[in-house]
């Protein structure tokens, strides 16, 4: 039968199982330190795996665990809808985090502990908070024997804090089949809200960001050859001193500002609402009015690069041969080709770019069926509230969904979120958390998406 409104009692126990669930994810440690060493890795994302497995079980569905290697399960359900003929949904999320260092937090990172109304943990919002309210979500319309409009696929990826190499990389690319009769796909770093000023009434009005753009990112190494020597013999090959040029050259480069479509679409959108203009040549004066997603939008402003590791030297008297420096870049839809031959200018002959990973960028459609329901699956629980689309500068496992398999990908884990919590920062931060009250809006909002998607 269609999906129906449910009663209050199914309401709430799909909340306080979205965040049970959420905080028992926490609590699993599925930290991915990088590539596929199990010694480096552990057996988190099993345990995690298997805790998700046994939850679908318990409401009889039958989901299938596919390892891209020992230990890197991806799990995968899928749910028949009403018209099989229509491209389903992919509603995705990754069961690993990135690493946290006890001593920087104020809590456990992995206690998932509750304080003022918060859920505290490395993973809260990145991304054990959605994934709890996909759990949620699948085993609610299990246990009412619901049928959504359409086929959906509910997937819970590995390693996607590796670039998803050995999670939705490795899927999409060795199993394409899984994701037969898949169009469009949503998961992270999309739907939460800001608060902004509503223009005349000296009133606020909540705007939810839609992600419907990301930027690719290409993860290498500078890489410098010279010659080895003694420490107090002058040496005009030194590979430490070509390797500290190149990263000057790099990050001395004044990337332009360039304003996408998604991104000018948001600019307009809370000009609309504040009355607030924006001045391409002054663009710092209206960032603040974003609050939270302050951080996310100016990282899609333009190409960036950032030196993330250093390595050369084995003793303090030794000249090495050889020196490395790890580089985060991201690039604009369409930027790809252009950014790499920049990389290789700025850092000269003497220099190596040595590329390991290119992600794709996204840039999915702004006024598609799909962001109209979430428009309204969003408006049906906050009244009067505003959605607008963005650019995430970070990456999701939509991107290997649309570079291999041309599924259309959004970022919607809708939040609700208190009017002065600095979102964008609980990404990959110290004391990351989520408010409780904000995990139970988004698993009313994505019943309602999976009602009428």
């Amino acid at each position: 039968m269609p999906i129906a409104d449910p009663s209050a009692d199914e309401l709430t126990v799909l909340q306080d199982e979205a965040v049970q669930f959420t905080r028992e994810l926490i609590r699993i440690d599925t930290t991915n330190f990088g590539g596929n060493d199990p010694a480096t890795w552990g057996v988190g994302e099993t345990e995690a795996a298997d805790y998700v497995v046994a939850k679908l079980r318990e409401v009889g569905l039958e989901p299938e665990v596919h390892e891209s290697a020992p230990g890197r399960p991806s799990v995968f359900v899928r749910m028949a809808g009403e018209d099989r003929d229509r491209g389903g949904l992919i509603i995705h999320g990754h069961l690993d985090v990135v690493p946290a260092r006890a001593e920087d937090w104020s809590v456990d990172p992995f206690g998932a502990e509750i304080h003022d109304g918060m859920i505290y943990g490395r993973g809260a919002v990145d991304m054990k908070d959605m994934v709890g309210m996909i759990l949620a979500l699948a085993r609610h319309l299990a246990r009412t024997g619901q049928v959504p409009p359409r086929d959906l696929l509910f997937v819970f990826f590995a390693d996607e804090e590796n670039g998803g190499v050995w999670g939705s990389g490795w899927m999409v690319e060795h199993r394409p089949e899984l994701f037969a009769g898949m169009s469009e796909a949503i998961s992270e770093v999309g739907g939460y809200s800001i608060t902004l000023p509503e223009r005349g009434t000296g009133e606020n009005v909540r705007a939810y960001l839609v992600q419907t753009a990301e930027k690719g990112l290409a993860w290498g190494r500078l890489r410098a050859i010279g010659r080895a020597g003694h420490g107090s013999v002058p040496n005009e090959e030194n590979a430490i001193v070509r390797l500290a040029r190149a990263i000057a050259a790099i990050d001395e480069h004044v990337f332009p500002l360039e304003f996408i479509a998604s991104v000018k679409d948001l600019f307009d959108g809370v000009t609309e609402i504040t009355g607030v203009g924006w001045d391409e040549q002054d663009i710092q004066a209206f960032l603040p009015l974003l609050g939270g997603a302050r951080q996310f939008v100016s990282g899609t402003l333009g190409d960036s690069v950032n030196m993330t590791m250093l390595s050369a030297g084995y003793k303090g008297n030794v000249i090495p041969q050889t020196a490395e420096a790890n580089f985060d870049a991201r690039f604009l839809p369409g930027h790809q080709d252009e950014l790499l031959a920049l990389l290789e200018e700025l850092a000269g002959e003497d220099v190596e770019v040595v590329i390991d990973h290119i992600g794709n960028s996204v840039d999915s459609p702004r006024d598609s069926a799909l962001m109209s329901v979430m428009t309204q699956s969003i408006q049906a629980e906050d009244p009067g509230a505003e959605v607008l689309p963005y650019c995430l500068s970070g990456g999701t496992d939509n991107k290997a969904l649309y570079r291999e398999l041309g599924i259309t990908g959004y970022g919607f884990a809708p939040l609700q979120l208190p009017e002065d919590l600095d979102f964008a920062p609980l990404f990959h931060g110290v004391d990351e958390r989520v408010p409780v009250d904000a995990v139970r809006f988004g698993a009313r909002v994505l019943l309602r998406l999976a009602r009428d998607c």
